[in-house]
């Protein structure tokens, strides 16, 4: 078996043992993986995401840093990697470092409602409230199937444009 192979096969076992609950041993796989291939970007990305999983999120940091700095990732994996890493900021109360994170990922990725909607969360932590909620307005009316949402749709994403717009009576 070729290294590439014993790599892909161990990286699947892996990520299998992950999505089977077994994060701990999921973790220890990827740990070495991530040791023998440290410019390995879907490794570094498996190994970020399960330390999430884990609760281990300041462990999870480098790992996010070296699989978006890599290449190799799948258009998906990469979304993932970006909302993992801004989130996993964020939730280090990190803001200032997740607010560009989060820039960065709509950079690259602009239309991806749950990078936005996290990104509205660590806005709203910078104190950029007007921004926080003009982002969750836009992506409530692009996105929902509320009934009663959708009935108020132009007025919700008139009030994203403008949250401060007042009307004047005449």
């Amino acid at each position: 078996m070729t290294i590439k192979n014993s790599r892909d096969a161990r990286l699947a076992e892996a990520v299998a043992l992950r999505e089977a609950g077994e994060h701990e041993q999921a973790r220890q796989l990827l740990v070495a993986l991530a040791d023998q291939f440290p410019a390995d970007a879907a490794v570094a990305y498996q190994t970020a995401w399960v330390h999430d999983v884990l609760g281990l999120e300041t462990e999870a940091v480098p790992f996010y840093e070296r699989a978006l700095a890599g290449d190799g990732l799948s258009e998906q994996e990469r979304r993932g990697a970006r909302l993992g890493y801004a989130s996993t900021l964020r939730g280090l109360g990190r803001y200032p470092e997740a607010v560009e994170a989060f820039r960065g990922g709509l950079a690259e990725f602009p239309d991806d409602n749950a990078l936005r909607t996290f990104s509205a969360m660590a806005l709203y932590n910078v104190g950029e409230h007007h921004e926080a909620m003009r982002t969750l307005l836009e992506v409530l009316a692009a996105t929902s199937a509320d009934p009663a949402v959708l009935r108020y749709r132009p007025a919700i994403e008139h009030y994203a444009r403008d949250l401060d717009a007042v009307e004047q009576a005449e």
